[in-house]
């Protein structure tokens, strides 16, 4: 006897969240869109127009993926129900395991959709930016940031990100004092966004002769490489523009001018750099671009946690919260925000945040 109610009940669940999504991603709204993008990009005109050429076909990918497949998972949602249909009148076992099969295909398809709902931020779709700073703490800091660049290198190669490091302060001793990476890739700024906070390292310290227990502290501010913030004015009074020597493993490798650009931004002291390029006046530009997307991130923040503090009467959120606590003696890493916990430490400095990541989008983070 075929599971026909238990197969019925699953469509029309499909059904449901379908309908549900088509509203979340303004369907009709995206469709009229799409189609005003076709029109465009068939003008001659644009052409000439590179960078206007690389937004909107971008746009139009994106638009095209929505609208395709919820369209897709309609019209085979209506297909499933006729085969189940015709399955049932002929007692068809052949036709009701396809039915079967075509339903959890659909089912998987439906899933990533409602994943990608996560990331509907203006923003999300974007290249970004990621800052790490070592805390107080010494060597055992510089070696805990110079772990979490790893870690988020390792994870953006799972993704196919392409990554390019900016600049990298180096520790007296060991580690990283801070570093700058850029992280290049379709959703690499919604993916990442949630690394932002304070990640808290506890260990048998391996520069302590007694292998005494320490806690270090290491940040991760994550901000997207926004293209419309033109609109942001620097006054130049208020930056203070230092120019330094790379720094680098040492030999050939190490920049024997001054091309390395650090540019401070006094009234908020937010401050950004940049090294790669042996130009110095190219790592000024860089390290602008990057100033101008760090004032817009922080700002955006700055709105979110006015707003919050307004509506949950909070606290803001500051260098003294933690996002994760990763207890390595203990062999445990815990999200203090989602709870989440897993014991395969290893495995998550190794580069699989996946568990920790897709928690917090889910949760609304």
């Amino acid at each position: 006897m075929f599971e026909i109610n238990s197969i019925r009940s699953r469509i029309q669940d499909l059904s449901k969240r379908t309908e549900v999504l088509r509203g979340v991603f303004d369907y009709h709204v995206k469709k009229e869109r799409l189609e005003e993008l076709k029109t465009e990009l068939e003008q001659l005109y644009i052409w000439n127009q590179p960078k206007r050429v690389k937004d909107l076909t971008k746009e139009s990918a994106f638009l095209e993926y929505i609208v395709h497949t919820l369209s897709q998972i309609t019209q085979d949602l209506y297909d499933i129900s006729a085969l189940l249909e015709l399955a049932v009148e002929d007692d068809n076992k052949d036709v009701f395991h396809d039915v079967t099969v075509n339903l959890k295909q659909l089912e998987y398809k439906l899933l990533q959709l409602e994943f990608n709902r996560m990331f509907s931020g203006k923003y999300d779709s974007y290249d970004c930016y990621i800052d790490i700073q070592a805390g107080s703490g010494g060597i055992e800091a510089q070696d805990w940031a110079a772990m979490l660049l790893r870690m988020f290198l390792r994870w953006a190669d799972t993704k196919n990100f392409k990554t390019k490091i900016l600049e990298e302060s180096y520790g007296e001793v060991t580690g990283l004092k801070s570093a700058t990476v850029k992280v290049s890739g379709n959703y690499s700024y919604g993916w990442f966004r949630t690394e932002t906070g304070v990640h808290r390292l506890v260990r048998k310290s391996p520069f302590d002769s007694s292998r005494r227990r320490h806690t270090s502290f290491s940040s991760a501010f994550v901000y997207p490489v926004v293209t419309d913030n033109n609109n942001i004015e620097l006054n130049a009074a208020d930056l203070r523009i230092d120019v330094y020597r790379a720094s680098g493993a040492g030999g050939q490798h190490v920049n024997r001018t001054e091309s390395a650009v650090r540019i401070i931004h006094i009234p908020t002291n937010i401050m950004t750099q940049c090294q790669n390029n042996r130009s110095q006046h190219k790592n000024k530009e860089q390290a602008m671009r990057q100033l101008k997307a760090k004032l817009y991130e922080c700002e955006r923040q700055r709105k979110n946690i006015e707003k919050q503090v307004i509506e949950n009467n909070k606290a803001n959120i500051g260098w003294g919260s933690q996002i994760r606590s990763y207890i390595l003696d203990d062999a445990r890493i815990k999200d203090l925000r989602t709870g989440v916990e897993t014991r395969n430490i290893q495995s998550v400095l190794d580069g699989n945040l996946d568990i920790f990541i897709e928690s917090s989008l889910k949760a609304g983070l």
